[in-house]
């Protein structure tokens, strides 16, 4: 939208309309500390070239991630995406789509949800799925919203191998709400401790989130776990990456009753960190209480198939007074990305995938154990992430391969259970030989110069 700038008359009648003295009166909820005290620090005079020029310069110090080498992971992840996604997302049926909430006109729009739903169904082994959600970090905290609306009880379980942001959203998202949250401790192998866990669920425990690979890339004892939770009575929300569960157990045959994660894996560019695509998915005793939409098939009055907006009673468009969430909508265009991918991969492509990721996490793994001075210090099972750890600070091998063009990984000094000297690496099915080989070399040229003092 171009500017259109206000003629002193006009920004006079807008304040008095809002019963403001000067302009300044619309920034005094803000604390003093915060508000800029001084002109900005701009040059003055400039041309309109000469301010194009000015930010061509600044945008070319910029480095996307394509023309980076990225181990990063964390819960966004640089994966491969087939040409044949953006092709297909950009036809113009997609891109003038109308609205769900009339079927008769988005017949097309509908059919690609549910088509979703049912893909988020088939990998989370559960029988409901929503159109989908914001990102992984809200749809747990609504999945965990949904648990606590299901009795009285008012606490939440959060493991310490949880992805810290995703514990951070709950937190802020629970906290309003007078919902205790606590967390289960991480054991020395980097998973949740059975027994800890054991003695947080009690009587007034909702439900218990448990991450799978966890944030550590670490395979949890799901079994066990679901068991101690199913023990006492609690619901159990799992978060997956939904990539693992091409090779992992899915969570419906662990006995989760909600399960979460961050589709962005399938299609999606990490795009320096969003839009994403949350998903949520649950047992047939929650589908009247998770958030957002549900897109159901069924026939017409003719008996030809169709699809509709179902349980709509409980949307928050419809009685956005009684609303539970605030989730009204649904990541549509990536949603339809997802389900284009996952349609170009089917089942056995989605099986190479998963394959291809074990494999070149194990080939980084052996990788680091050749490595003099770098460690694995959690040697358990993973599935496309794992921590290494250096001497010293993670951060000083972390630039200096940044200067190299490789985007070595996520520093985890403040995560429980790791040290300064740990950070987590992710290898996904982009990555090559070549490149796995060369993160090695930067370890070896990184520990023989810090050996010697450099």
């Amino acid at each position: 939208m171009p500017y259109i700038p206000h003629a002193p008359g006009d920004i006079r009648a807008m304040l008095d309309a809002v019963g403001a003295a000067d302009i300044s009166d619309l920034f005094a909820h803000l604390p003093a500390e915060v508000r800029l005290r001084r002109p900005l620090d701009l040059p003055a005079g400039l041309s309109e070239e000469e301010v194009r020029r000015y930010f061509r310069k600044a945008a070319a110090r910029n480095h996307g991630q394509g023309e980076l080498v990225s181990f990063l992971g964390g819960g966004v992840y640089d994966s491969i995406i087939p040409a044949a996604v953006d092709a297909l997302v950009s036809r113009s049926e997609f891109l003038t789509a109308y609205t769900p909430y009339q079927p008769e006109v988005s017949q097309g729009t509908l059919q690609a949800i549910y088509e979703w739903q049912s893909f988020v169904c088939r990998l989370t082994g559960l029988p409901v799925a929503n159109a989908s959600m914001y990102d992984g970090a809200t749809a747990l905290a609504e999945a965990l919203s949904v648990a606590l609306a299901a009795g009285r009880r008012k606490t939440v379980i959060v493991p310490q191998t949880l992805n810290p942001r995703y514990a951070r959203v709950v937190r802020t998202m629970l906290g309003g709400e007078g919902i205790t949250v606590k967390e289960a401790p991480v054991g020395p192998e980097g998973t949740t401790d059975p027994e800890a866990l054991r003695a947080l669920v009690d009587g007034d425990v909702a439900a218990v989130a448990l991450q799978n690979p966890n944030y550590l890339g670490l395979v949890e004892p799901v079994d066990v776990l679901s068991g101690v939770v199913k023990g006492a009575g609690a619901q159990l929300v799992a978060v997956v990456n939904p990539v693992s569960l091409s090779v992992l157990k899915a969570p419906g045959e662990y006995g989760a009753d909600l399960a979460v994660g961050e589709a962005q894996p399938f299609g999606i560019p990490t795009s320096w960190g969003g839009p994403l695509l949350g998903f949520l998915a649950c047992s047939d005793a929650h589908k009247r209480r998770i958030p957002g939409r549900i897109v159901g098939r069924t026939e017409d009055s003719r008996g030809n198939m169709g699809y509709v907006l179902t349980l709509q009673t409980r949307e928050q468009h419809i009685r956005r007074e009684k609303a539970t969430s605030n989730i009204c909508s649904n990541q549509g265009l990536n949603a339809l990305k997802a389900t284009i991918y996952l349609g170009l991969l089917g089942k056995e492509g989605l099986d190479a995938l998963g394959e291809a990721n074990l494999t070149r996490i194990a080939a980084l793994r052996r990788r680091v154990r050749d490595v003099p001075g770098a460690g694995l210090p959690f040697p358990g099972p993973v599935f496309n992430e794992t921590v290494v750890r250096v001497p010293g600070d993670a951060a000083a091998f972390l630039a200096f391969a940044r200067e190299r063009g490789v985007l070595a990984g996520i520093p985890l000094q403040d995560v429980p259970g790791c040290t300064a000297g740990d950070f987590l690496v992710a290898v996904t099915e982009k990555r090559t030989a070549a490149e796995i080989d060369e993160f090695g070399g930067l370890l070896e040229a990184f520990l023989a110069g810090a050996g010697k003092g450099a």
